[in-house]
């Protein structure tokens, strides 16, 4: 089968793993992503993996409550070593092998990161799966994702969503809105659309890194995306 990507860098939001449930994790919910990760090696493309922290606590949220908004991205950065650590666990379970890096030095349940271990690790077939964000506050997942994808030269980055890709609206608040399948860089900054924060925008722009944002919840859509079928939202440098 003809990969349109060989290494790629996937964008998890920690509601991903949180299914139905309304918080923290789900079992069945972790079993499908990680059986959707298995298939997506098993076709020979190295993958690094960056996972959110929401379904536990949030940064920004805290800060909107009161709470000092470095304490509260620390632990949302912890937050999302949780959720890394539940995926090595599954994944390696079901025999993909695995390397949880953190950004916040923690070496008794993880790897710091450092880039040519992690590129290492990739070309040996090993899942990277980066937590702690990038280990300062006021950086979002999003960035992380954009700044490892350029230092590991990944191909791409998938974001997997909970929608079908970029609508010109919120899809659950405008039965109107429709799906836009190709966009710039550019155009995503002016016209503020929320797929990805502005910095994460910039640094795949700057880097030439294409994103493919599409629905995480339907089974097989990573390996569809991986062989370059036609889903989801393209945002790249080309205006059309």
């Amino acid at each position: 089968m003809q990969l349109e990507y060989r290494r790629v860098m996937l964008k998890l939001s920690g509601e991903a793993l949180m299914g139905d449930t309304g918080y923290g994790i789900d079992p069945n919910t972790l079993e499908r992503v990680c059986g959707e990760l298995q298939n997506a090696v098993n076709l020979g493309v190295e993958l690094a993996l960056v996972i959110g922290g929401g379904n536990i606590f949030r940064g920004i949220k805290g800060a909107a409550r009161g709470m000092d908004r470095p304490q509260g991205d620390n632990m949302g950065m912890l937050a999302t070593l949780i959720n890394g650590l539940a995926l090595q666990d599954r994944m390696e379970q079901i025999g993909v092998s695995t390397r949880l890096l953190s950004a916040i030095r923690c070496e008794e349940v993880a790897e710091p990161f450092i880039r040519r271990r992690a590129i290492r690790h990739l070309e040996k077939g090993r899942v990277v799966i980066l937590a702690a964000g990038l280990g300062r506050p006021f950086f979002t997942t999003d960035t992380t994702a954009a700044l490892r994808a350029a230092e590991l030269s990944c191909d791409v980055i998938f974001k997997g969503t909970k929608v079908d890709g970029v609508y010109t609206a919120d899809p659950n608040l405008d039965s109107s809105a429709e799906l836009i399948q190709h966009i710039s860089y550019l155009e995503v900054i002016q016209g503020d659309l929320r797929v990805m924060d502005h910095t994460a925008i910039s640094l795949c722009r700057e880097n030439s890194i294409p994103i493919k944002v599409f629905n995480m919840t339907v089974p097989g859509n990573i390996k569809r995306a991986l062989i370059g079928e036609d889903l989801g939202t393209s945002i790249d440098g080309e205006i059309r």
